[in-house]
């Protein structure tokens, strides 16, 4: 039986470096990618967050997710750009494009990055990790951005294994290397380990994944329940279903995000949530489509996941109906415990648009169909004019301390 053989490939800050690109072929003379420069928010009005940093800004301690006004006190002449869903569309489904050129199975995790299933494949392509070198040069040559790929036999650590050094690099982490170069690192640097975990496993005296991998586990379940059993599998390279965020079985379009913060707060998980359904509503747009049944999944900080779906009245890919359907299951479904993932999920995708509406909402629905089909030609057109909707404006995801 074949060695099975995983690859994690993840676009290297992508809303950023999609940005940069879109900037460069307005004629902006600077590539972002090269100053202290962010995605996300308003540098006059000071709101937003923060989606995505260019690797100088990273250096200043910028992060992910925090808000715009945090960031600018870390580094005042910060460089901030809005954000253009739509063209992020567009290099999303490149990348994907060259990656099933290549590989006989892409399962996409999120809008920048895929597993591929490469089991099987060295007869066709040789050494798998260098191929996976050529995959990466692949992406850049032909798309102008650039992509970690992490190697294993599972997705854990292939996922771990691309969140090494970067940018533009391959990496492996096989089994047997994981006491070389899984167990040296923080113990945060852990896939799923937020600052609340490391802040009790710092205060048991564990340190680094080695140390959480060495631990007695009914120690780690005496502190954590079940989310000790799973951190322990985690130090000690053992996959878990939590990495499996597929798409519906029908046809249909999804998103998620890990958080680097627990979301604590209604109002900022909402805006998370604003943000996928965007980029989501964008998508089945762009392929002229429609879904019936809209969804969102929560995973909290103990690894307990979540889900709720909904069949709407009639088809839709309007961004407002979407939104307002996602956050009422989400409202419905979330029981206060700190979220770590978000996704939304849409599925029974149609081409048909097929809508049985009321006397008192056909004209509503028209105008904010009119309304996206103005924004999508906007935002295609005009790059540097950004649309930007009032409640990602003015909204900051409140991480916990």
């Amino acid at each position: 039986m074949a060695k099975k053989i995983i690859f994690h490939i993840d676009v290297n800050s992508a809303f950023l470096s999609w940005e940069a690109l879109r900037l460069l072929e307005n004629g902006y003379e600077t590539d972002i990618r090269t100053i202290p420069s962010i995605i996300g928010g308003d540098r006059e009005k000071r709101h937003g967050i923060v989606l995505a940093k260019s690797t100088p800004a990273k250096k200043y301690g910028i992060v992910t997710a925090e808000p715009i006004t945090q960031a600018l006190k870390k580094y005042p002449d910060l460089a901030i750009f809005p954000s253009h869903y739509d063209y992020y569309h567009k290099c999303s489904v490149a990348f994907m494009d060259i990656l099933k050129r290549f590989a006989p199975v892409v399962e996409k995790y999120s809008i920048d990055e895929a597993f591929c299933d490469m089991t099987g494949t060295e007869g066709l392509y040789g050494d798998l990790v260098e191929f996976a070198h050529k995959i990466k040069d692949t992406i850049y040559n032909e798309l102008g951005f650039t992509v970690n790929v992490g190697v294993s036999t599972n997705k854990l650590l292939a996922k771990m294994a691309s969140d090494f050094k970067k940018p533009n690099m391959v990496h492996t982490l096989f089994p047997e290397e994981i006491p070389e170069k899984l167990w040296p690192l923080p113990v945060n640097d852990l896939f799923f380990v937020g600052k609340s975990s490391y802040n009790k496993l710092h205060n048991l005296g564990i340190n680094t994944i080695g140390e959480l991998a060495k631990m007695d586990l009914n120690i780690l379940k005496y502190h954590f329940g079940k989310q000790g059993e799973t951190f322990y599998n985690f130090a000690n390279g053992i996959a878990a279903d939590i990495l499996d965020i597929h798409e519906p079985q029908n046809k249909g379009y999804s998103n998620a995000i890990t958080l680097p913060y627990d979301v604590t707060d209604k109002a900022a998980a909402h805006q998370v949530l604003l943000s996928l359904c965007e980029i989501t509503s964008s998508r089945i747009r762009a392929d002229k489509a429609f879904v019936n049944v809209v969804g969102v999944q929560i995973v909290d900080n103990e690894f307990n996941k979540t889900s709720k779906q909904m069949t709407l009245n009639r088809s839709t890919n309007v961004t407002d109906e979407i939104y307002n359907n996602v956050i009422d299951l989400f409202d419905k479904l979330w029981n206060k415990q700190p979220i770590r993932l978000l996704s939304v999920n849409t599925s029974k995708a149609t081409t048909n648009d097929y809508n049985q509406l009321n006397f008192f909402d056909s004209d509503k629905h028209d105008k904010l169909r009119d309304l996206d089909n103005a924004i999508d030609k906007i935002r295609d057109k005009y790059g540097d004019k950004s649309i930007v909707r009032a409640t990602l404006v003015n909204s900051e995801i409140k991480a916990r301390k």
